[in-house]
């Protein structure tokens, strides 16, 4: 096999750090070969990607040791636009790719670029238009698309310059399940039809797995701990060591006592011989004591045939109704533009109703304010960088009660107990730049829970986290829900988030209500995942192989005796 990416003993380090960001990395990536690196945050993965496509060192400066060499280019001194001739990057935030006024113009820059003479520009858009299925859309503005739209254009804008390698940076970070499967599906489409080297970087490891790589590598602290097959990877403990989640099915078969061996092709669901599993899932499932939680308490939120248009003609939202008791922990979900968000703005104040109404607590909260509204409901963004104002935490935490007009004894002890809660006292005199994602995004919370409010709205909670990550800011909602009674309504794309850490889930598409279920119970139901674009889970694939009769049931199980052991872990 022809090598076409060699890290020979390379390393790199920031101009800013004392220690190298990657260490004696030796990697060899084959020519038409189709490779998923992984690694918690902060791992090296990044960086490593970066000096691919020349960002290091030209847009981030630091020291090299060792030799790098992609298709027979050192990057450094082939310079970006070099190495872009070769490596075509399609980033995690589409929107920031985009440059064109129309999805056509977009796609042909790299070619304007070039100097490609215009009828031959215009057939090259065409063809790549074609291969991937968005000659329709040629006429759209991009910030019209959809999430997997936008995806097929930043990849189209990339493709036309017939590059030799495809690098994705976490493409399934802003999508919604089954948009992000088809995503998966059309990167393993490109590499099967075009034998271009494709390289995934990707923390969301079952859902990439959905198709075949042909390897794994997988880094941690800098240093490549793994370069394997998927197979032979999960059937390691290296995913456990390094805090990457591996996929629920094979989670379920180790709580019933199975030990996964590479023969067994563990890999994908449909794959995974379950010939000796099936015994033991069976058993355990029998064996395996569930009480469902009951939630008594009163009704804290209610809406009531709500609707809504922005444009008085296409219903974004049409006749919802629900109610919402206190104490829980829900998720609302569905796909890109099923009307989550303007739900969400609905029942915060950010937009006028149309029709129905919203009542709190019995109370109708059409008359409230936004800023009324926002000390009894509260609003965290995706992108906690989105509501910070002030440099410093405490004065952070401290601006809503400012605001207020709070005396200022009152609002020193209630920032100082509300940073105690959130795990951040210790922290208090620091500069916000100082704090981790996960620190930074408790810290929002703080600046919120501070105003004591009633209801909890998250977007998006765990966008784009590592699993490490990803605990860490479910724990602490769990225990804010838990032991300081805050409801807690989480919109989001994540069904892991949805089946471990919430009871019920209401389910969105084209503005309709399609259910308000179990989440067990709902990625157990393939009419209604398909509807919504969810993605059925994994646990119901591994019932149905192994003749279980009840699915929700093994999935509620499963759920239950994980939350059990982290809870005990």
């Amino acid at each position: 096999m022809e090598p076409i990416i060699e890290f020979k003993d390379f390393s790199f380090k920031y101009r800013a750090q004392k220690e190298p960001t990657l260490k004696d990395i030796n990697l060899t990536i084959n020519r038409g070969e189709k490779v998923l690196i992984i690694g918690p945050s902060g791992s090296g993965k990044s960086t490593l990607s970066q000096c691919l496509n020349g960002l290091i060192p030209h847009t981030y400066p630091g020291k090299i040791k060792g030799r790098l060499t992609v298709n027979g280019k050192n990057p450094k001194k082939a310079g970006i636009f070099g190495m872009s001739e070769t490596v075509g990057t399609v980033l995690q935030d589409t929107d920031g790719q985009f440059i064109g006024l129309t999805v056509a113009e977009d796609i042909a820059f790299a070619l304007e670029n070039d100097c490609v003479e215009q009828s031959k520009m215009i057939q090259r858009v065409y063809d790549v238009a074609d291969e991937l299925d968005i000659r329709k859309l040629l006429d759209h503005r991009p910030n019209e698309l959809s999430g997997g739209q936008k995806q097929r254009v930043s990849l189209a804008g990339v493709m036309v310059d017939d590059v030799d390698i495809l690098l994705f940076d976490e493409p399934l970070a802003n999508l919604d399940p089954a948009t992000g499967k088809s995503t998966i599906a059309l990167i393993d489409e490109i590499h099967k039809t075009t034998n271009k080297t494709i390289i995934i970087i990707e923390h969301r490891l079952e859902d990439v797995l959905y198709k075949d790589v042909d390897r794994v590598v997988m880094i941690n602290d800098g240093r490549i701990t793994a370069d394997m097959t998927s197979d032979e990877l999960l059937s390691s403990d290296l995913l456990e060591k390094a805090g990457i989640r591996e996929p629920l099915y094979l989670s379920a078969c180790k709580l019933a006592g199975v030990k996964i061996t590479p023969d067994m092709h563990p890999s994908h669901i449909e794959t995974f011989d379950v010939s000796g599993v099936e015994d033991n899932v069976q058993k355990w499932f029998h064996e395996t004591a569930y009480q469902p939680e009951n939630n008594s308490h009163e009704t804290i939120l209610s809406v009531k045939h709500l609707s809504y248009s922005y444009d008085q003609a296409h219903r974004v939202l049409d006749d919802i109704s629900f109610d919402i008791k206190e104490g829980e922990m829900l998720s609302i979900v569905g796909r890109n533009g099923a009307g989550k968000s303007t739900l969400s703005s609905l029942i915060c104040g950010f937009m006028p109703v149309d029709e129905g109404e919203i009542l709190l607590e019995g109370e109708d909260i059409t008359p409230l304010s936004i800023r009324e509204r926002g000390e009894k409901i509260g609003f965290v963004m995706q992108n906690s960088n989105h509501m910070i104002s002030k440099s410093m935490i405490f004065d952070e935490v401290a601006l809503g009660l400012e605001v207020r007009g709070v005396p200022e004894d009152e609002i020193k002890e209630r920032v100082n107990e509300t940073l105690k809660i959130c795990g951040l006292y210790p922290f208090r005199n620091w500069p916000i730049s100082a704090l981790s994602f996960g620190q930074k995004k408790r810290m929002t919370i703080a600046s919120i829970l501070v105003l004591n409010p009633k209801i909890l709205i998250l977007d998006e909670p765990t966008a784009g986290q590592d699993f490490r990550h990803y605990t860490e800011i479910m724990e602490f909602l769990k225990m804010l829900n838990r032991d300081h009674h805050v409801t807690i309504i989480m919109i989001t794309h994540d069904m892991h988030l949805m089946l471990e850490y919430t009871h019920r889930a209401i389910v969105l598409a084209d503005g309709h209500l399609l259910a308000d279920e179990t989440p067990a119970r709902v990625l157990t139901d393939e009419k209604l995942t398909e509807a919504a674009y969810l993605k059925r889970t994994s646990l119901y694939d591994l019932s149905l192989k192994c003749h279980i009769d009840d699915a929700s049931a093994f999935v509620e199980r499963f759920i239950a005796e994980d939350e059990r052991e982290r809870d005990h872990g």
